[in-house]
């Protein structure tokens, strides 16, 4: 790991990809590959007028750090930043951004898969759903694909 190494931020502001990644690689001739995944929040064909995240501040910060630093430890990994947004995001806006450098790809696409797979399925937030038909709004549960998923790296 570089002096780059990890950066964890929860936010409820929106982030600009591009500078981040700029941020990330800017004068670095040390990198070969950048890989980025950025999460969007889905209309669910229409029915969905928002999204409410919260999370337990402190603990989720920690938590996200925790995983970007195991990713780091088991593969050659430069730099890694991890935004998760909170509060009340709608369809099409941004939810999440990891990206992860490496000299090489496959540790880059590795590291950033690990954090998404550890981000949908063990960090503290919760989501609620707000309908458009105005129906009360419920807590979204997780999904055993999820799951499947981090188990990969078990």
């Amino acid at each position: 790991m570089s002096a780059f190494g990890v950066t964890v931020r929860v936010q409820s502001e929106d982030f600009d990809q591009a500078a981040e990644t700029t941020l990330l690689t800017k004068g670095r001739t040390d990198i070969g590959a950048v890989a980025t995944f950025s999460g969007l929040c889905r209309g669910e064909g229409e029915t969905l007028k928002a999204l409410e995240l919260e999370h337990y501040p402190g603990m989720a910060e920690s938590e996200i750090e925790a995983a970007a630093n195991a990713a780091v430890k088991r593969w050659p990994i430069d730099g890694l930043l991890v935004i998760h947004r909170y509060g009340r995001i709608t369809p099409g806006e941004q939810i999440v951004l990891v990206i992860a450098t490496s000299k090489h790809r496959d540790a880059a696409f590795d590291g950033a898969r690990y954090v998404m797979d550890f981000l949908k399925t063990n960090a503290p937030f919760w989501k609620k759903e707000h309908r458009v038909d105005g129906q009360e709004a419920s807590w979204v549960d997780a999904r055993e694909e999820d799951e499947q998923a981090t188990k990969r790296w078990k």
